[in-house]
């Protein structure tokens, strides 16, 4: 690589070095456009990702080349990258601990932007200033619709799910997974039945719609369906963080949204977005999961 793909920054007083910035990423959308997203959503996307490990999806090739998924931290990470061991008894690779970056700061999330980690995913536990692992302080709902199932139909449950748990005197809020599918994000006192009450809730609403509504995790049985996926608050899984992009075609954000805008959802266009589409949103309106980031209070029924 010549000295003419590489570029000296500093950010927020961390020296960084970039490399490649006009190597497409996506077809119509380069590596330096990716770092300037980034730089532009930070306000209101690192308070969504601060304290909690992540896992990068990068794709150093773009989005039509391999991609592989980063848990570890790689051995050339700055050492003002904040890393937390996280202990992952009997992990399927044989590690009995995980060093996670956190991404708790803009420095850290321009390098990671600078590594094709296009996509940031995260548990809905934060981590402690040791880094300690707490109890959940979120839960979450992955609506995944089966083909020929497709996002207007995962807006569809939302709302029924949103009537459901405010019923158990729950607030929802929604977001786009910037593909197919919506999430539904519920603030909750910390606790360790996110997973039992959300199963729970799966499976009640499933009870209601059988034609429309699957609990179970069978990929036979989605077809035409909505899957309501509430194993994502397993401790060991995560969701893709609010305002991450998504490898597509073209790049798409998971993205905040209204329940206006989920009941007027006709089409899967009316909630695509893209990136500067998001920016002028957050412009606009500002971030729409700012009360995610309140001190929760409101425990599970």
């Amino acid at each position: 690589m010549s000295s003419r793909d590489r570029t000296g920054v500093t950010v927020e007083g961390r020296d960084l070095t970039l490399s490649n910035l006009d190597k497409p990423l996506f077809p119509d959308f380069t590596k330096g456009e990716v770092i300037d997203y980034y730089v532009r959503a930070a306000p209101v996307l690192l308070p969504h990702v601060r304290a909690r490990a992540a896992t990068r999806i990068r794709y150093p090739d773009g989005v039509d080349g391999q991609r592989f998924f980063e848990k570890n931290a790689p051995s050339h990470t700055p050492d003002w990258v904040r890393t937390v061991t996280i202990a992952t008894p009997g992990s399927s690779r044989g590690r009995e601990s995980v060093d996670y970056v956190v991404v708790d700061d803009l420095p850290t999330l321009v390098w990671c932007a600078n590594l094709a980690a296009l996509e940031l995913h995260i548990p809905q536990w934060r981590v402690g200033p040791r880094g300690a692992r707490r109890d959940p302080d979120l839960m979450v709902f992955d609506l995944d619709p089966g083909p020929p199932a497709g996002l207007v139909d995962a807006c569809r449950v939302a709302l029924l799910l949103r009537d459901l748990l405010a019923a158990d005197g729950l607030e929802p809020l929604a977001k786009t997974s910037g593909k197919k599918g919506m999430h539904l994000y519920v603030p909750v006192k910390e606790t360790g039945r996110t997973s039992e009450y959300a199963k729970r809730a799966a499976q009640r609403l499933e009870g209601e719609h059988p034609d429309l509504v699957v609990s179970k995790m069978e990929k036979k049985l989605r077809t035409g369906k909505v899957f309501v996926d509430w194993s994502q608050n397993n401790p060991a899984k995560t969701t893709v963080a609010p305002y991450s992009l998504r490898a597509a075609a073209h790049p798409s954000v998971s993205t905040p949204v209204t329940w206006a805008e989920v009941e007027a959802c006709a089409d899967p266009s009316d909630l695509a977005f893209t990136p500067d589409e998001v920016l002028a949103r957050v412009e606009k309106d500002g971030d729409l999961l700012a009360p995610l980031l309140d001190e929760h209070t409101t425990a599970l029924p």
